[in-house]
């Protein structure tokens, strides 16, 4: 019988090989498990103290149906059905707005721009944009929108103000989901005859729709829980106002804030107002993510 010693040189290098990397695949595999849960507990412990704090809330029908009119901070009563209204309605605005300019700057990002001047400058554009504070965005809007336009303070110059917050989440996250599409997609639809602009609509966007909607996803969670905005350009409502050019509006951010200022730390009315307008927002935002998957299963290209 031979010993292990006695075996080829190169067995033995192999062996020993094998041996380190199953050891060093084991101890990466750990480490990443762990970083996950160290990663994961925070969101956890977050998402499970908003649930237990506001479930009581959100689970009454008045929450849904009523606002805060003829309420005090201090009564309990009332409900967030004006906030919830009013973040919809922004939440629209912004989608309305963002996503087609995005969409539009991503493609030519991708398609169109190559290495032009035009294409580095809007590429630099929108670095700068990505890195813009909220609070800097809500000035500006201020001055251009209130001060130099003389245009009242409204939930539509929110939405403005939170445009630029979404518009470059949006064209990065659609240059780059264009950019991975396989270019042999587009040039079998152009042996075919097909022009550019048309590839790119019924291949090209198709193909990436779902990366783009999680852009777009990212970039409308991101500014539905935005208050800088909020406090510079709009009052904060406790009744209903569907006018988004005039008068103070209620927000569930908004609505978080004037709750927190009522003294939500020692009063148990405010503070249950405060976690139940963070869970509905949470909800909301949850809903919105799950109609907009489904929506981009729709729109995805058939498997044949």
């Amino acid at each position: 019988m031979t010993s292990i010693l006695d075996r080829p040189l190169k067995w033995r290098t192999i062996s020993g090989l094998s041996w380190r990397r199953r050891l060093a695949n084991g101890l990466a595999a750990v480490l990443v498990t762990a970083s996950m849960g160290v990663a994961l507990a925070p969101l956890v412990w977050v998402l499970g103290s908003v649930v237990v704090k506001g479930f009581r809330l959100v689970t009454t029908s008045v929450w849904w149906t009523h606002s805060q009119a003829g309420t005090t901070t201090l009564d309990p009563g009332g409900g967030a059905y004006h906030a919830i209204i009013g973040t919809l309605l922004l939440g629209v605005a912004c989608a309305a707005i963002s996503i087609p300019l995005g969409v539009l700057v991503g493609i030519y990002l991708a398609e169109y721009g190559g290495r032009g001047s035009l294409a580095r400058l809007v590429t630099f554009t929108v670095d700068i944009l990505a890195g813009v504070p909220s609070i800097i965005a809500a000035l500006f809007i201020y001055a251009v929108w209130i001060l130099a336009l003389g245009q009242s303070r409204s939930q539509f110059a929110v939405a403005l103000a939170l445009v630029i917050l979404m518009l470059p989440v949006i064209a990065r996250s659609t240059e780059e989901m264009l950019r991975i599409v396989p270019l042999d997609l587009r040039e079998a639809s152009y042996a075919l005859g097909i022009p550019k602009w048309k590839t790119i609509v019924r291949v090209v966007l198709p193909t990436a729709m779902s990366g783009i909607m999680t852009g777009i996803l990212l970039a409308l969670a991101r500014v539905l829980g935005e208050t800088s905005p909020l406090l510079i350009l709009v009052g904060y409502s406790h009744a209903m106002n569907f006018d988004m050019f005039g008068g103070f509006m209620g927000s569930l951010p908004g609505m978080m804030y004037d709750q927190t200022t009522a003294g939500a730390g020692s009063n148990p009315v405010p503070a249950g107002r405060l976690w139940g307008a963070a869970l509905t927002l949470i909800f909301l935002i949850a809903m919105i993510n799950v109609g907009a998957r489904v929506l981009a299963k729709i729109l995805a290209p058939k498997k044949t």
